[in-house]
Formats: C-alpha cells, structure tokens, sequence
C-alpha cells in the first residue's frame, strides 16, 4: 500500500512539474499546424495569381510547408523542456553532408527554380543556348527538355542554362530570316533588287511590318553580296527559309541575273 502511495506522488509531482509544460506543448503544435495551414493555403493563392509554373508552385509550397512544419517540432520540443542542441548539430552535419554529395544536382535544381521564376521562355518558345538550338518540350526541376530542328531531343541541365546566355527566337513575337545572295558584277543591283523583293512579299508567311529588305552587304571578289532580310513569325521560320532559298534562285535566273560560282580553268601544255 505504501508503495502505491509512493507511486502515486511520484506520478503527481511529475505531472505538477511536466503537466503545464505538455498542455503548452499541445497547444502549441496545434495552433501552429493551424497557423501553417493557412500560410501554405495563402502563399499557394499568391503563386496562382503570379502564374507560376504548377510544377514549381507545388515544390515551394511543399518546401514552406515541410520547413514551417520542422521549426514547429522544434519549437514544441524545446518547450518540453528537451536540449536541442545535439539533435540540431546533427542535422546541420546532415545537411552539410547531402549538399556536397548533391552539389552539382542542387546547381541544377537552383537553376530551375530561377527559370521557374523569372521565365526567360516558355514551352513552345523557340531558343538557343548551351549550343543547342530548338523548341521548349518541357522545363523540369533540375533540365530543360529541347526538340532540335531535327526532331531530336536534347536534355540540358538548368544549372547550365540559368548561367549561361539564352537566345529567345519566339519572345518578340516575329522573327528576322537571314540570307545572302550573290549576283555578277555586271548585274544591275537596282533590278537584282527590285526581284528579290518581289519574291519576299509575295510570301504569304513573310511580314508586311516590319518590311522586308534588300541590300548590299558586301563587295566580293567575285560576288556582289545582297542581305536578303524577311521578316515572319517565328514558327515560319524555315517554311520562310527554303522559299526565300529556292525562290531567290528561280527569279533571278528568270530574270537573266547570274550567281556567280566558282571556275576551274584547264590549262593542258602540249608537245609540238
């Protein structure tokens, strides 16, 4: 009986000294998980009206969520009355651990998320960089997928392409297709001229504003150089290309206007 009684004090005197401090505890992780709700359900509202990737929005709102969550355990285990210090050095050593284990991935994942971000293109955009020319397929966490010209995919780290110089084709709305076409010193540029324009705006896909131009670039040693400059939109792009290439050649020959080529003369030495 006695030895009852003494349990039975001793389990009083602990809930008189932890009781308190376990209520507070509840209370706390309570009204923090409610506080950290609606932060998360607020933080997510804000990211929709910026249209921010879903992809990205689902990843941030996870990392507020999971770091919120982390301080509120911390938070409530200190009020326990529990020494946070070995558990907190721990996980600092952790950290530290994965970090450089991962540090060209989380290069990457830091790439995307500025991509994500501040959107220098988009899916669909036409781009260049890292030498890779294409079309945005898909913008992931830690790559950039692109489809090339030739149908070929091509996957480049964010890390890469967050550092390096990108190239939009699409941002602006319209495209400048570059050419050069080479006439015959005895051609007359003026009427050279006057059937290359004529070939561009009889382009359907080739802009009216701005206008295409033609003009002469250079004086080759055996070529005038003409810049042939149509304007279209950027998914034209090589539709615009090969017509402006192939058209070039037949007005010009039907013009009577030669492109110069290169001759190889045949000199034979006979014996008399």
């Amino acid at each position: 009986m006695e030895k009852a009684q003494e349990w039975l004090n001793y389990g009083i005197e602990l809930a008189k000294e932890f009781g308190p401090k376990l209520i507070t505890a509840i209370l706390i992780y309570i009204i923090g998980s409610w506080i950290i709700k609606k932060i998360v359900g607020g933080a997510g509202r804000l990211m929709a009206k910026s249209k921010y990737e879903e992809s990205l929005q689902k990843f941030l709102l996870n990392l507020i969520s999971w770091a919120l969550k982390i301080f509120l355990i911390v938070t409530v285990i200190a009020r326990l009355g529990i020494d946070i210090t070995a558990f907190a050095a721990i996980v600092a050593a952790a950290g530290l651990a994965v970090g450089l284990a991962l540090q060209g991935s989380l290069s990457n994942f830091a790439g995307g998320v500025l991509l994500m971000i501040f959107k220098p293109y988009k899916i669909g955009d036409l781009i260049e960089a890292q030498g890779v020319l294409g079309a945005v397929k898909e913008i992931e966490i830690f790559t950039t997928k692109l489809t090339t010209p030739e149908n070929k995919l091509a996957i480049v780290p964010n890390g890469s392409m967050a550092n390096g110089n990108i190239i939009n084709y699409t941002a602006e709305g319209k495209i400048r297709v570059d050419t050069t076409v080479g006439i015959d010193y005895n051609s007359d540029i003026k009427v050279a001229k006057e059937v290359l324009l004529d070939v561009l705006t009889s382009n359907p896909s080739v802009l009216k504003d701005p206008a295409p131009s033609v003009n002469v670039s250079e004086l080759a040693d055996s070529s005038i150089n003409l810049a042939v400059r149509p304007f279209c939109k950027p998914e034209d792009y090589w539709d615009v290309y090969f017509a402006t290439i192939e058209g070039t050649k037949i007005a010009l020959d039907k013009a009577g206007i030669e492109i110069p080529y290169p001759h190889q003369v045949r000199i034979e030495k006979t014996e008399d």
